[in-house]
């Protein structure tokens, strides 16, 4: 069982500590509210998100911060299972390392500080795209893969 999620699992690990790494930069380098442009449509912030990926459920008064906690804890021991059972399959086995290792990410800053700090902001004619971070990142693109995945499967199955 460990052979098949070894790699799965520093793919976790690589994500956990790019997320970690870039947020505690971010962070020992900006001051909240800081916007350092870099393009004409990306810049560089400090944001503290209390809600989800991109900002979802943000102002939800306090409750969303144990509610995505646990969300995001029971999703990656059911990633953890699904790795260990499909760890053979291997889009489907990239989709969900990607995606454990942006969950942790995110926990980890949920139990550590009580929000999620988030970085990236993208933005086109005044139009701003809500600020997030490595792991959301991980995450959509899992999600992502994860529907690449499936297509596949569906269209194999015909």
């Amino acid at each position: 069982m460990w052979q098949r999620l070894a790699p799965w699992l520093v793919l976790a690990l690589f994500v956990l500590l790019a997320d970690q790494l870039t947020k505690m930069a971010v962070e020992n380098s900006f001051d909240a509210g800081d916007i350092l442009p870099i393009t004409g449509f990306f810049n560089l912030v400090l944001a503290y998100n209390k809600g989800a990926a991109f900002s979802f459920l943000a102002d939800a008064g306090g409750w969303q911060h144990s509610f995505l906690t646990a969300v995001g804890a029971g999703a990656s021991i059911f990633i953890f299972y699904l790795l260990a059972k499909h760890g053979a399959q291997k889009l489907f086995s990239v989709a969900l390392a990607l995606i454990l290792g942006g969950a942790i990410g995110n926990v980890i800053d949920r139990v550590a500080y009580g929000h999620v700090i988030d970085f990236l902001d993208f933005h086109l004619r005044g139009w701003h795209w809500p600020a997030f971070n490595v792991a959301d990142s991980a995450i959509v693109c899992g999600a992502g893969l994860l529907i690449i995945d499936e297509l596949r499967r569906v269209r194999r199955t015909r």
